[in-house]
């Protein structure tokens, strides 16, 4: 197998795994019985959950459990929030992976708001090699001159 290039292991899950563990965690139950995490939480209050997790992590703990409560305090889905919201604020902040000036972290917060270098030039790139093939295709005739 001498040759081949060993696939990018985050291919499928393009999401860094440090925030795993806080967005995966129970918030509580809805109305309904069921149990709602972090990661729902936050897209239903219309937030990108990836991208608040890094967020969350740059402001530390305090900052973090401030900033949770708060959403947390918005969410309705959930009614045991209502009077609880810091208690699950402070549980939750726990488990935030550690380090505002982490290398990884860093690079797992840029992956999470799209900030890869070079990305957007190859997408051009991409799109261009794209439109190019489609003219000559497309508007190229049926190649007897005519």
């Amino acid at each position: 197998m001498k040759g081949l290039a060993m696939a990018d292991p985050n291919v499928l899950n393009p999401h860094p795994p440090e925030f795993d563990q806080f967005l995966y965690a129970s918030v509580g139950e809805d109305r309904n019985g069921y149990v709602v995490t972090v990661l729902s939480t936050l897209a239903r209050l219309g937030l990108d959950p990836w991208k608040e997790a890094a967020d969350l992590v740059s402001l530390g703990r305090d900052g973090a459990r401030a900033r949770l409560g708060a959403l947390l305090a918005r969410f309705r889905d959930v009614p045991a929030l209502a009077s609880d919201h810091g208690r699950v604020a402070r549980d939750l902040s726990q488990l935030l992976p550690e380090g505002r000036a982490s290398g990884s972290l860093k690079r797992a917060a840029s992956t999470v708001t799209g900030d890869r270098p070079g990305t957007s030039g190859a997408i051009w790139a991409v799109l261009a090699i794209i439109f190019l093939l489609f003219q000559m295709f497309m508007g190229g005739g049926s190649g007897s001159g005519e």
